[in-house]
C-alpha cells in the first residue's frame, strides 16, 4: 500500500513538473472552470426561479448572495491560504506538510462557519437590514437565510476540499462534487419553490440539501484515499507558523472574497435608494458577471498549482510559461465573452424579469458598463494568482483588497452622490480599470525577478 501511494506521487509530481504546460494548464483548469460555471449557473438558476415570485423576492437574493460570498471568502481564505503552501510541499515532496496544512485548513473553516452561524440567526431581522435590505425585501431575505445561514459551516469546508483537491492537482475530484451538489440544486429549484409551494424557503432549503451532498462528496475522496492528503483531526498542525501561513497567504482571497461580499452590501445599500427595481437589477447584473467572471478565475485556478507546483522545484521557466499562457487563453476567452455580452444585454436582463420595463432599463446599462471592462481583467486576475501560489502573500493581498476594496468602496459612496444611479452601474468597470493599471509594475519587477533566479540556477 505505502509502495503504491509512493509511486501515485512520484506520477503526480511527475506530471506537475514535466509535463508541456499548455495541456497541463489547460487539463486542470477544465474541471474547474466546468466547476465554476456550474456553480455559478447554479446561483444565476436561484435568481431566475425566484425572479418569477416578484421584483422584490428577486433583491432578496442579492441581499443573500453577499452572505453566500462571506462564506466562500472563509472557505477560500484557508483553502487557499492552504493550497498555496500544498502545492509547494508537495513539490518538494513534503507529503506530511501538506496533510497538516489541509487539516488545519479544515477545521479551522469548520469552526469559523459555526460561529457564523450562530452570529447570524441570534437577530436574523436586524442582520438583513444591515446587508442592504429594504422593508419589502426583508421578508423574503429573512426566509432565504435562515437556511442558507444553517449551512454555513458545511459550505465553508467544502470550499476547502475544492482548493486542497486543485492545490493536488486533482481538479477532476474538486470537479464531481461541486458539479453533482450544483446540478442537483437546479434540479430541486423548481420542485421545492413552486411544486412543493414552499416560495423563496423553497429555493433555501433546495440549495442547503445540495451544498450537503457536495460536502459529502468531496469529503469521500479524502476517506476513500483517492488522494495523496489526509485530513484528520491528529493531521491539525500544532506549530503556530504553518497557521500563520495558511492565515498569511490565504489574506488575498480573504480581501478578494470578503471584499466581494462588502462591496456587495455597499452596492445593494447605494442601489436601495433608487428602489426595488434599482436592486433586482444589480443583483441580475451582479450573478450574470459572476458567471462569466467563473470562467477566467476557473483558468486562474488551473493555473495556480502549476504555478504552486514549479515555483517550489525551482522551474522558474515554466511558471512564466504558464502565466503568459493564461493570460493570453484568458483574454481571448473574455473579449468574445465581452462583445456577446454587451450586445445583448438587454435580452440578459429580460430572462430574469422581463415583466418589469425599470428592471431591463438598470440592468442593461450596468451590464454594458461591466462588459466594457471586462478584457483587463485576464491580467489582473493571473497576476493576482501568481503572487499568492508563489507565497508572495503582501502582494497578493494588496493587489486583491485593489478591486472591490480600495477603489471600489470608495467609488460607490463618491459616484452615486455626483453621477445619481448612474454612478451606482458605473462603480464596478472604473474600479476594474483602476486594478488593472495597479497590477502592472508588480508584474514586471516579479518577472524581472524570476528572470534573475533563473539566471542563477543556471549558472
Amino acid at each position: 500500500m505505502e509502495d503504491m501511494a509512493t509511486d501515485l506521487n512520484n506520477a503526480q509530481y511527475l506530471k506537475m513538473t514535466a509535463a508541456p504546460v499548455p495541456g497541463l494548464v489547460i487539463k486542470l483548469a477544465i474541471p474547474t472552470v466546468i466547476s465554476m460555471l456550474v456553480t455559478a449557473i447554479y446561483n444565476t438558476a436561484d435568481t431566475f426561479f425566484v425572479s418569477r415570485l416578484g421584483t422584490s423576492a428577486s433583491g432578496a437574493v442579492g441581499i443573500v448572495f453577499s452572505i453566500m460570498a462571506i462564506f466562500q471568502a472563509i472557505g477560500f481564505t484557508f483553502g487557499t491560504g492552504a493550497g498555496s503552501m500544498i502545492s509547494r510541499k508537495l513539490g518538494a515532496r513534503e507529503i506530511e506538510a501538506a496533510s497538516r496544512y489541509a487539516s488545519s485548513s479544515f477545521f479551522l473553516a469548520f469552526g469559523t462557519g459555526l460561529i457564523f452561524t450562530v452570529y447570524g440567526l441570534s437577530d436574523l431581522d436586524d442582520f438583513m437590514l444591515k446587508l442592504g435590505s429594504t422593508k419589502t425585501i426583508l421578508p423574503y431575505a429573512k426566509s432565504y437565510a435562515m437556511y442558507i445561514l444553517l449551512g454555513a459551516p458545511i459550505m465553508c469546508t467544502s470550499f476547502v476540499m475544492n482548493n486542497v483537491l486543485r492545490a493536488e492537482g486533482k481538479a477532476a475530484f474538486a470537479m464531481v462534487g461541486l458539479v453533482f451538489g450544483a446540478l442537483l440544486n437546479i434540479v430541486l429549484d423548481p420542485i421545492f419553490i413552486f411544486t412543493f409551494g414552499l416560495g423563496i424557503s423553497g429555493a433555501a432549503i433546495a440549495t442547503l440539501i445540495s451544498q450537503c451532498i457536495s460536502f459529502s462528496v468531496l469529503l469521500s475522496v479524502f476517506i476513500l484515499r483517492k488522494s495523496s492528503i489526509r485530513i484528520s483531526v491528529k493531521n491539525i498542525t500544532r506549530k503556530p507558523k504553518e497557521f500563520l501561513d495558511i492565515l498569511s497567504l490565504g489574506t488575498p482571497s480573504l480581501c478578494r472574497q470578503g471584499l466581494a461580499s462588502i462591496s456587495t452590501v455597499a452596492l445593494n445599500i447605494a442601489a436601495s435608494a433608487y428602489g426595488d427595481a434599482a436592486v433586482a437589477a444589480m443583483s441580475i447584473v451582479g450573478r450574470t458577471f459572476l458567471l462569466v467572471m467563473s470562467m477566467m478565475i476557473g483558468l486562474g485556478q488551473g493555473f495556480m498549482p502549476v504555478s504552486g507546483y514549479n515555483y517550489g522545484a525551482k522551474n522558474y521557466t515554466r511558471v512564466k510559461e504558464a502565466f503568459w499562457f493564461t493570460v493570453k487563453t484568458g483574454l481571448t476567452v473574455m473579449a468574445v465573452t465581452a462583445v456577446a455580452g454587451f450586445i445583448m444585454a438587454p435580452e440578459i436582463v429580460s430572462v430574469f424579469r422581463k415583466e418589469d420595463a425599470e428592471v431591463i432599463a438598470i440592468g442593461t446599462l450596468a451590464m454594458r458598463f461591466q462588459f466594457s471592462a471586462l478584457i483587463l481583467q485576464p491580467l489582473f486576475v493571473s497576476t493576482n494568482m501568481l503572487f499568492q501560489s508563489t507565497g508572495h502573500a503582501a502582494r497578493a493581498t494588496f493587489l486583491a483588497c485593489n478591486r472591490q476594496g480600495v477603489y471600489f468602496l470608495p467609488l460607490i459612496l463618491i459616484l452615486p452622490s455626483l453621477f445619481g444611479l448612474t454612478g451606482v452601474q458605473a462603480t464596478q468597470p472604473l474600479s476594474d480599470m483602476l486594478s488593472f493599471l495597479t497590477c502592472i509594475p508588480f508584474l514586471y519587477f516579479f518577472m524581472k525577478k524570476l528572470n534573475r533566479l533563473e539566471r542563477e540556477k543556471l549558472s
